[in-house]
C-alpha cells in the first residue's frame, strides 16, 4: 500500500506542479506587459495559488494513505519546519528593526520546504 500511495502521490503533485510552473510563467508574462493600473495585474498576481492548493490537496490525499508510522515521521518532519521556520522568520524580523535588508515574503515557503525535507531525513533515521 505504501508504495501505491506514494506512486499516486507522485503522480497529483507532479501534475499540480507543473500547472504551478506554467501558471506562473504565464503570469509573471502577462503582469509584465501589462499597465501598472491595469485591475487584471491582481488576479494575475494569485493565479499561481490556484495550483499550490491543488498540491496541499495532494499532500492530503497521500497523508491519509500511508500508514500511521510514514504519517508520524511527516507530521514530526512538518512540525520541525514549522517551528524552524517560525524562530528563523521571527528572529529576522527583529533584525530587520535594526537595519537588515528586507526580504520578500516569498521565501518563507521555499525556507520552509527546505527545513520540512531535513526534519524528514533526520526522524526518518531515527526510526530504522
Amino acid at each position: 500500500m505504501q508504495k501505491v500511495a506514494q506512486r499516486r502521490y507522485l503522480k497529483e503533485f507532479s501534475l499540480a506542479m507543473a500547472a504551478y510552473i506554467i501558471v506562473l510563467l504565464i503570469s509573471i508574462t502577462l503582469i509584465g506587459i501589462s499597465p501598472h493600473s491595469a485591475w487584471w495585474r491582481i488576479p494575475l498576481a494569485l493565479a499561481p495559488v490556484v495550483p499550490v492548493i491543488f498540491i496541499m490537496i495532494a499532500y492530503m490525499r497521500f497523508l491519509s494513505r500511508i500508514d500511521e508510522l510514514q504519517r508520524r515521521i511527516q507530521f514530526e518532519a512538518l512540525a520541525f519546519g514549522f517551528g524552524s521556520t517560525a524562530i528563523l522568520t521571527f528572529s529576522y524580523g527583529f533584525l530587520e528593526l535594526v537595519g537588515f535588508p528586507h526580504i520578500s515574503w516569498l521565501f518563507v515557503w521555499p525556507l520552509m520546504a527546505t527545513l520540512w525535507g531535513i526534519g524528514g531525513a533526520v526522524v526518518s533515521r531515527r526510526y530504522r
